[in-house]
């Protein structure tokens, strides 16, 4: 077994290597300087010439050194002033966490090594050391004369789900060798040539923001000059960096070693745990403008439903039982609040702080004000989507039917589809933009004639068919082929007109998917364009020497995968049949902490509703969905509540 020293070894030697670089770039940028000093001291004392070619030599490269001086000016003023970028993360104090503290300190006592001069917690399941020494992540100097600052340990930052999910034994053997990484830290040789690698970051960072052709030329230059020293010590960091990891990881195994085999079982469940709960939970609030305030304790009940699920997570929840390293905390709901804000900010570019449309909610609260909502929201817009399309003509008794085998593929949409938009990602996002975050009672009732005729105007087939004598009751003659039923834009929304005008029409699941794709992508872009106005309104410091994308460039996780047109369509028709279930059969809304929103008949979840919507939106079959209808006691006929 190699010894802790062996890693550091090997560390300060790449790090030597990093410097023996910045060594190199100093005497390039100095040699016309060293030249011109040559050709000047040899013309005053008469061993070179002063006349001719001399001359000519020594205004060159006088020239030149004033020139690499200036650049060198340059790049040394922007690298000292950039700001290296930080990692996302709500800062804990000591009197906010006590005992956290004390157990750091106690194993950095353990490991024989600087203890961290701070502790930080991200929405994310990782833990690393950061350094945050630079003068411009600091505290203002007392006074210019004070000189140089102490050498600072770097700060530790912790996955604030590991806090929730992990007992305080395991946290304490999961976070020692991120402690033990203290120690290779410390050393003048490995954190000097940190800072020169943070530095050259930023400078190219600063450089990539550049604006405007007077700030633009010069930085460039910069960027050129950063990247380049990049690419030449790359290779040196990166064993840099294996040096230091080596290094901590033999020096951790002296605590808690057979503790920490287990507590990384907890990271991959921890880690799954919380993606399901981001993904398929938080995510649907967010695109609607609200933001749970509880997500680390609901990673806590979505591994619980999954070790009642799974039998290979079986013995996890009887972990539940010792003491959580929550415990180590004085106020554990204001902090998980501060990371699940932060979580919304990182994942999906939400507002730095709470407000009108950006609102805390409740996991008690979610079914109702998040899930009920998303589905009535959902349903409205493919009513509205149904409403203007165009009619569908006389049927025609010698065209043969459709091949349900033959399904249109999922993956695809319809270029030559009438009104069809080009296709871009899909998501949910834009509910924001028509109500308000306070109660689904402000949506417009689709009920309400006024709105819905005002909102899409009769079609000329619509208006033919008012005109006609036999529109206004009977039945067609003998021999005449029944006009296609057009629903009036004042129609009241049912199930089971969705259901017809989807099966009847083998078309309209392609149109009504490339509309609803155009619609929400004009949702989309719509809020970026709030998004952006939003963060160029907060903006009010000089971001010119920023971290850049923690800055103005959130999201910088984003969620949103994209959505295929019939995944789109799919999602729409299953919120519609929601509703229908709520309003006729008696179901609730419910919240199911590995899938998110779900529907529940008789206070159980009925998960088996996505085979039968696939079955009428990709085959044009809706016995599937009849017959589960049925089963569950909807009427898809009755009119359903839009808001």
């Amino acid at each position: 077994m190699a010894s802790p020293e062996t890693g550091v070894l090997a560390a300060r030697g790449r790090a030597l290597a990093v410097l023996r670089v910045r060594g190199a770039a100093l005497a390039v940028a100095l040699l016309p300087a060293a030249v011109a000093v040559v050709l000047l001291v040899g013309g005053a004392t008469g061993r070179l010439g002063t006349e001719g070619g001399w001359a000519v030599a020594r205004w060159t490269i006088g020239g030149l050194t004033v020139l690499s001086l200036l650049l060198a000016t340059l790049v040394s003023v922007v690298v000292a002033r950039a700001r290296p970028a930080l990692s996302p993360s709500v800062p804990i104090a000591e009197e906010a966490a006590p005992d956290l503290y004390r157990l750091v300190r106690d194993l950095a006592d353990r490991l024989d090594v600087p203890a961290p001069s701070a502790i930080a917690l991200t929405p994310d399941c990782d833990s690393w050391l950061e350094d945050r020494t630079h003068r411009a992540h600091g505290p203002p100097r007392p006074a210019r004369r004070a000189g140089r600052r102490a050498p600072e340990a770097p700060v530790l930052v912790i996955g604030s789900p590991f806090l929730w999910w992990m007992r305080v034994a395991e946290l304490r053997a999961l976070l020692a060798p991120v402690v033990a990484g203290t120690g290779p830290s410390a050393h003048p040789d490995i954190a000097a040539a940190r800072r020169f690698i943070r530095g050259l970051d930023a400078a190219a960072a600063v450089a990539a923001r550049a604006r405007g052709p007077l700030r633009a030329l010069p930085l460039r230059f910069v960027g050129r000059v950063a990247r380049l020293l990049l690419r030449a010590v790359g290779e040196h960091v990166v064993l840099m960096e294996r040096g230091v990891a080596a290094a901590a990881s033999e020096r951790a195994q002296e605590v808690d070693y057979g503790l920490r085999i287990v507590a990384q079982e907890q990271v991959g469940l921890a880690y799954a745990g919380w993606d399901r709960l981001l993904t398929r939970v938080a995510l649907p609030a967010w695109r609607m403008g609200r933001w749970p305030s509880r997500l680390d304790a609901g990673v806590v009940s979505a591994l619980t439903e999954l070790s009642r699920r799974d039998r290979l997570a079986e013995g996890f929840a009887s972990r539940l039982g010792e003491r959580p390293a929550c415990d180590l905390l004085e106020e554990p709901g204001t902090i998980d609040r501060a990371a699940s804000l932060l979580a919304a900010r990182l994942f999906h570019g939400g507002p730095a702080e709470p407000g009108p449309d950006w609102s805390p909610v409740g996991w008690q609260q979610y079914p109702q004000e998040i899930v009920d909502r998303k589905w009535r929201l959902e349903a409205a817009r493919l009513h509205r989507v149904l409403d203007e399309l165009p009619a569908v003509g006389p049927a025609d008794p010698d065209q043969e039917a459709p091949e349900p085998s033959r399904a249109p593929d999922r993956s695809t949409t319809p270029a030559d589809a009438p009104g069809a938009a080009p296709a871009q990602p899909l998501t949910y996002a834009g509910a924001r933009a028509r109500t308000s975050a306070a109660h689904p009672a402000s949506l417009p009732h689709a009920l309400d004639p006024a709105p819905a005729a005002a909102a899409s105007p009769p079609s000329p087939q619509l208006r033919a068919r008012r005109e006609d004598p036999r529109a206004q009751g009977g039945p067609p003659s003998a021999g005449e082929a029944p006009l296609a039923e057009e629903p009036a834009a004042s129609a009241a929304p049912t199930l089971a007109r969705v259901i017809d005008r989807l099966a009847r029409d083998t078309r309209a699941g392609d149109l009504v998917a490339a509309r609803l794709g155009a619609e929400v992508a004009r949702e989309e872009r719509e809020q970026a364009a709030r998004q952006a106005a939003r963060s160029a309104q907060a903006d009010t410091t000089d971001s010119t020497w920023g971290d850049g994308p923690a800055d103005g460039g959130l999201p910088l996780f984003p969620l949103q995968p994209p959505r295929t047109a019939r995944e789109l369509l799919a999602d729409h028709v299953t919120a519609m049949v929601c509703c229908a279930a709520v309003d006729t059969a008696g179901a609730a809304p419910g919240l199911d902490w590995l899938d998110g929103p779900a529907l529940l008949v008789d206070g159980t979840r009925r998960a088996d509703l996505g085979r039968p919507v696939l079955s009428l939106v990709d085959d044009g079959d809706a016995e599937p969905l009849r017959g589960w209808l049925h089963r569950v006691g909807v009427r898809p006929e009755k009119p359903v509540r839009l808001g």
